[in-house]
């Protein structure tokens, strides 16, 4: 584990939940993959048309997890082909009348945050990734137009870091930091 070092207190969820790259080879049992899309499914969103859809697949489902491996970029294949599932979010950009939606991106952040904060209180730990070729999701996953493919996630049990190689070991071994909240938090408006 490696809680945030933060200035102000947050609660432990928040500071629990980090990114590993070194995931452990015990599967995630579907009642708690099931929990973590009930969270999920429990985020704000813009008119409550929750605009997310997930699709993905156990290390277990051979042809499905490789699908989803494929369309990650080179970089992140090494690490996360052993991670226990890999899961596509994805944001319905046009409701059903055809008008763009605006917030889908926003409200799909909010399902994937929400996500994986009860992924932690699980036990459970994720990577995002936006290192991914998006047009082949989109062709191999036959995605609808309204349906844009934003990140790939990674979800498992944490592993023992010495079991990546470089880059990714240092990664997973560097101290985690933030900015601080003055940098991005200001109030009555923003400096000149």
């Amino acid at each position: 584990m490696k809680p945030a070092p933060t200035t102000y207190p947050v609660h432990e969820l928040i500071r629990n939940r980090w990114s590993p790259r070194s995931f452990a080879a015990q599967p995630v049992e579907q009642e708690k993959l099931n929990q973590v899309f009930e969270a999920a499914s429990w985020a704000f969103s813009a008119m409550n048309l929750q605009p997310w859809q997930y699709i993905y697949a156990h290390k277990a489902d051979t042809a499905a997890f490789q699908k989803i491996l494929d369309c990650l970029v080179p970089g992140n294949q090494p690490w996360a082909k052993n991670a226990p599932v890999l899961i596509i979010a994805l944001a319905q950009t046009a409701n059903a009348d055809g008008q763009p939606n605006g917030a889908a991106m926003h409200d799909l952040g909010a399902a994937n945050a929400t996500l994986f904060l009860e992924a932690t209180a699980l036990g459970l730990h994720g990577h995002l990734m936006g290192g991914f070729d998006r047009e082949k999701t989109r062709r191999d996953f036959n995605l609808p137009d309204n349906l844009t493919p934003a990140v790939i996630m990674a979800l498992g049990y944490i592993g023992e870091a010495e079991q990546l190689e470089e880059p990714y070991l240092s990664r997973e071994k560097a101290a985690r930091s933030r900015k601080p909240v003055a940098e991005f938090a200001f109030q009555n408006e923003l400096p000149a």
